[in-house]
């Protein structure tokens, strides 16, 4: 009954705020003799503060639509990767049209900010997102308003969170070849439980797990927060918090715990505090401060939009984090979504690295509530846990405003970083073939890229002629010949306008071999690299060891790392067939030494790549598309 008295009030103020919201504009437009009037700031002022307090706040948008990094401007394209009943995985795409930052974001970390979902929405992490997005790939959960999810769509549990989590995590890996996941307030809890059973099963963990502010041991420097779950029982929040979703709503019927009820909870924590903000913003208004006066209007725009949350998955996290502590004491049993109950064990957890992040004075989440998520990865070495701080900071201040942006953003940037393996996955390889072409940028990429220390090893090729550079005018026409026998070869499978040059070279080839035989033959150095690759170099490696004339040359110089043989191998007669006669000996062996030199500096690129199947380095079109995209 509270949930339809309350929607009958706003439906009746919502017209008297649009008419004070239209006064306060009367008193301020000079055109309007109202304007003019003894006091016309004041009653100006006052219109516009009954329209904040009498409105109606929507959810907002995160209108983050550009960033810089490192002096370029980055675009920004949301988009909603995974559209669950009660969620939104959603993506911050980033775009640039110049190489030097494409490759900055290609190597950026992966990231998913699980969003609390406790009444605001996610766009309370506007400036979280906006921050991480300079050395990120971000993802959030964008969880939905009860009210609009229709009873169709089934109810929403705590288990269902944990589930929610889990199945986001596993996508951003399968994407992206590893993830880190970072939680800010309540979702510490489920993200802690949904990393544990991961680890329980055998399954790849993120990389990294950090908590920000969040009750993992509520049992710990109790709050106002942690006080009223404890001095009510579960009925008693049913009974009085409870209420069905009115007429009006997709969700009409739902039983929520409505989002004004929240938003009262929250006010009711430091009423003083907002009193005070409100009054300095009436008083703003008539000194004409538009800077204090927007910046009181974003941070209520954003702190007075709230949301209605399933009464089921309220009722679980009251029992669960704040009244039997289950988490802490082990107890804690999830079902996941093949109606299996699992025991939620952190001690399982081995492979991810802990941050654990807290603000000093914090009246929501207090001191030693985060960071007894230390304590309870016990399998995790000492070596990849850290702890920190933000003094000064209250709640929101860990994640949001200055605080969050100089003291806690670095600490949290450089712990992802310095776990960050630089996974680069098939699809991101094939975004970045035509960067791999440009010769001078080549050998840095590949730096940047290659995986040297996950690297499979690959038997010795075999050895393969080279020119002596000791006698290089005698062998130098013995090189031409030589080149013309190879380079034949595929060459005759081109079609019959080859035949002619592959059978005069076919002839010379006896003779050619038997005088070439004397020359030094290093082997090939062992590479590293795919079955595919292997096989490139091995049909690329005669036609570009011992080339002869300038044209030949410049075939071969091309990046033999990355271009097809046939390519190599169907110019090289025609470059070579009316020239050999013409190049001096002295000139033709010079080139092979270059030619020789330069195949030596492209070998690598043949080598570097991500482990796993070679049904993995199979690709579509499509990741080409993406090479303007990080």
């Amino acid at each position: 009954m509270l949930y339809q008295i309350y929607e009958t009030q706003r439906s009746l103020m919502e017209p008297f705020a649009e008419l004070a919201l239209a006064a306060s504009r009367m008193f301020t437009n000079p055109v309007l003799p109202f304007s003019h009037a003894p006091g016309a700031n004041r009653m100006a002022a006052g219109y516009n503060l009954l329209h904040r307090l009498a409105k109606d706040y929507e959810k907002p948008r995160f209108e983050i639509e550009s960033v810089d990094v490192d002096g370029a401007e980055v675009t920004i394209h949301e988009r909603v990767e995974i559209n669950k009943p009660f969620c939104e995985l959603r993506r911050f795409k980033r775009y640039a049209d110049d190489t030097e930052t494409l490759e900055k974001l290609l190597r950026n970390p992966v990231v998913l900010i699980v969003a609390p979902l406790s009444g605001h929405y996610a766009t309370l992490l506007r400036d979280t997102v906006r921050t991480m997005l300079k050395d990120h790939k971000v993802y959030i959960t964008d969880w939905k308003n009860a009210r609009n999810v229709p009873l169709s769509e089934g109810g929403f549990n705590l288990n269902d969170y944990v589930n929610y989590v889990q199945e986001f995590i596993r996508y951003l890996q399968k994407e992206n070849g590893e993830c880190h996941v970072v939680s800010v307030c309540q979702p510490t809890v489920p993200v802690l439980a949904a990393v544990s059973l991961m680890a329980s099963r055998g399954e790849q963990t993120p990389a990294t797990m950090t908590m920000m502010g969040g009750p993992v041991d509520a049992s710990k420097s109790p709050t106002a927060v942690n006080d009223l779950a404890v001095q009510r029982s579960i009925e008693w929040f049913e009974n009085n918090v409870i209420y069905r979703v009115p007429s009006g709503y997709p969700g009409e019927g739902r039983r929520v715990y409505p989002g004004f009820l929240q938003f009262a909870g929250f006010v009711a924590m430091n009423p003083n505090r907002h009193a005070t903000s409100y009054y300095d913003y009436f008083k703003d208004l008539i000194r004409g401060d538009g800077e204090s006066t927007e910046a009181h209007r974003k941070f209520y725009d954003e702190y007075n939009a709230v949301l209605d949350m399933d009464a089921e998955y309220y009722l679980d996290t009251i029992e669960t984090v704040f009244q039997e502590f289950k988490l802490v004491n082990g107890t804690w049993d999830v079902k996941g979504v093949d109606g299996q109950i699992e025991r939620v064990r952190p001690q399982d957890i081995t492979k991810t690295a802990v941050l654990a992040i807290e603000g000093e004075l914090d009246d929501i989440a207090g001191l030693g509530q985060t960071q007894a998520s230390l304590s309870m990865c016990s399998g995790v070495p000492d070596s990849e846990k850290l702890y920190y701080e933000v003094k000064g900071a209250g709640h929101y201040g860990i994640f949001s405003g200055r605080r969050w942006r100089e003291m806690a953003y670095p600490v949290l940037r450089d712990f992802i970083l310095r776990h960050h393996s630089g996974i680069v996955t098939a699809k991101r390889r094939k975004a970045s073939q035509p960067h791999l072409d440009d010769l001078a940028k080549r050998a840095e990429l590949y730096e940047q890229l290659q995986l040297g220390h996950e690297a499979s090893s690959v038997e010795p090729a075999p050895a393969v002629a080279e020119v002596a550079p000791a006698e290089p005018v005698k062998a130098a026409p013995k090189a031409r010949t030589a080149a013309r026998k190879t380079a034949a070869k595929p060459a005759s499978r081109a079609g019959s306008t080859r035949k002619t040059a592959t059978k005069a070279a076919a002839t010379e080839a006896p003779a050619a071999a038997e005088k070439a035989a004397p020359a030094s033959a290093p082997a090939a150095k062992a590479v590293t690299g795919t079955a595919p690759a292997q096989a490139a170099e091995k049909a690329i490696a005669p036609a570009t060891t011992a080339e002869a004339s300038p044209k030949a040359e410049t075939v071969a110089a091309a990046p033999a790392a990355v271009a097809p043989a046939a390519a190599t191998s169907k110019e090289a007669p025609q470059a070579d067939a009316g020239k050999s006669a013409e190049v001096p000996p002295q000139q033709a062996a010079d080139s092979a030494i270059a030619v020789q030199a330069d195949a030596s500096t492209s070998k690598p690129m043949t080598t570097w790549r991500l482990p796993g199947s070679v049904a993995e380095e199979q690709t579509t079109d499509q990741a080409m598309a993406d090479s303007q995209q990080s």
